[in-house]
């Protein structure tokens, strides 16, 4: 045998120390094709905020999850189960599950979440550029509107 012939098989074992050292310091590695999961919940954000678009006109009902009528957190169960996620009933449990984040870091798919004096009230799906998708309230329909308060929080589903 050659050297040559080493190369490839102390370079697999050389990967495999590479990934075991990353893996032991607490990185990842990812496979070529495989996705992060920041990836997969952009996915699944993704797929509600298109769901929760489709339901446009819906009419608001409260307790109603659908799939014709909805109340504000029905829509965000609805749209995120038909993505492959649970969330659970309440806005403010929705609130609880979710992973916090900022403003500035917001993403499309996002929960937002409106608050007084530290409960949550209502929530909606962020569209970008300041709107949401919600179903807001009695005699009213599911619909894209601007974010209207400051006192908001976000939310990522996991």
């Amino acid at each position: 045998m050659t050297a040559q012939m080493h190369v490839p098989s102390l370079l697999s074992r050389a990967g495999a120390v590479s990934a075991l050292t990353l893996a032991a310091v607490g990185g990842t590695m990812l496979a070529p094709g495989a996705t992060s999961e920041a990836q997969a919940a952009t996915t699944y954000a993704n797929k509600a905020l298109s769901v929760a678009a489709s339901k446009q006109g819906a009419p608001y009902r409260y307790g109603s999850a659908g799939p014709t009528r909805f109340d504000c957190s029905g829509l965000t169960l609805y749209a995120y189960k038909k993505a492959g996620k649970s969330l659970p009933r309440t806005a403010q449990q929705q609130y609880n599950k979710t992973r916090h984040v900022s403003a500035s870091s917001r993403q499309k798919g996002d929960l937002v979440f409106f608050h007084s004096g530290g409960s949550v009230y209502h929530v909606g799906i962020y569209a970008g550029s300041g709107k949401i998708w919600h179903s807001p309230k009695r005699g009213s329909w599911v619909k894209l509107d601007k974010i209207w308060t400051s006192k908001v929080y976000y939310g990522r589903v996991r």
